[in-house]
């Protein structure tokens, strides 16, 4: 089956929101949908996370079921996801170090964290079993962080004050937690349960995609599994919130489901009608080093003064409103990180761990 021009694309655009999200001019002057949910809702911002785990999922697909069908040895996939996992979740911990290196206080969950665990077990749960496991490990997975969450009699299980995974966090990360919470993290250990079904629910749509169905077809049930995900996210939201912070299951649900109709509409304009979109196309083939870059870009800004020097001296003076001044730094960040994945694309130099 040819590259997936699409996915490039999808993940691109993703990277590129990242950037845009993490790197503002200033924290204090930010548009809201370029804020997380506070809580319980969510926002622009909120849909890059899942999106990307998603993709984790879907590109396990494609990078596995080929080497099972040709007879691979699972016994060294087993071993190829486990290095990569572990890959992937050194190099969040690294990242969570720089520049103090202060072991004894490191925040140990974070986002490349959660990416590596999250690949390791989905991929271990995509190698013993069918799509049909995959979907029950997917329910299964939702209902048991639920019981979790609601079994432990909080009066509000879904509480920013008191809750299960709170209370997880509390008692196995004390002082290695989130510095902006120190109290419980969103990337902690109990809600990385439900984390794990949005890499599954990719997954599965990576099943889709790789199906000898017809090209317009595919595109039709992505977008009718996509609908269906978004609505049962929506539906179950009066009871179980949607929150990005204890990714709940309706959080899960609606994020799969935007991914699928976002991959569906890439697929129609890229694979189906040949459009480029190369820019993105260009972002998304180093995600993982526009991920590495712009996080230690933000740190090089702040530590040297260099981010507060442009933000006092140019952007907040380029608009009355400083939310446009702040949003103009968070770009001219996207296009010096595009300079860079163009100049790797150029070369032919593709990082994957």
């Amino acid at each position: 089956m040819p590259r997936l021009v699409s996915l490039d694309v999808l993940r691109g655009a993703t990277i590129a929101s990242m950037i845009l999200v993490n790197n503002p001019g200033s924290w204090a002057h930010v548009f809201p949908p370029l804020r997380h949910a506070v809580w319980h809702g969510w926002t622009f911002t909120d849909l890059v996370f899942p999106f990307f785990l998603w993709m984790v999922g879907l590109s396990l697909t494609f990078s596995f079921a080929r080497r099972v069908e040709a007879g691979a040895d699972r016994a060294k996939l087993y071993l190829h996801t486990l290095r990569r996992g572990a890959a992937i979740l050194g190099l969040g911990l690294f990242l969570n170090l720089v520049p103090l290196f202060d072991f004894a206080h490191v925040r140990i969950p974070g986002v490349l964290q959660r990416i590596g665990i999250c690949y390791l077990l989905a991929a271990a749960i995509f190698l013993l079993t069918s799509t049909r496991g995959l979907a029950v490990a997917v329910a299964v997975l939702l209902v048991f962080y639920t019981v979790l969450m609601t079994g432990h009699g909080y009066a509000d299980p879904w509480s920013i004050h008191n809750n299960y995974a709170r209370s997880m966090d509390s008692l196995w990360l004390a002082g290695h937690m989130w510095v902006n919470t120190k109290v419980w993290d969103p990337e902690g250990i109990v809600s990385t349960l439900p984390a794990i079904a949005s890499c599954l629910l990719g997954a599965l749509a990576g099943y889709l995609v790789r199906s000898p169905k017809a090209p317009l077809e595919k595109v039709a049930w992505l977008y009718f599994s996509g609908n269906l995900l978004l609505l049962a996210g929506l539906f179950l939201d009066p009871w179980i919130p949607i929150n990005k912070s204890l990714w709940t299951p309706s959080y899960t649900l609606l994020m799969a489901g935007l991914a699928s109709l976002s991959l569906a509409t890439f697929y129609w304009l890229c694979d189906v009608h040949a459009f480029s979109f190369t820019p993105l196309r260009i972002y998304g083939s180093n995600a993982i080093v526009m991920f590495v870059l712009s996080g230690l870009l933000g740190k090089l800004l702040s530590l040297t003064g260099a981010g507060p020097w442009l933000w006092s001296h140019f952007y907040s003076g380029l608009f009355t409103d400083l939310r446009l001044g702040s949003l103009t730094a968070a770009l001219a960040q996207v296009v010096l990180l595009y300079g860079v994945a163009w100049l790797l694309y150029r070369r032919g130099i593709f990082v994957r761990l």
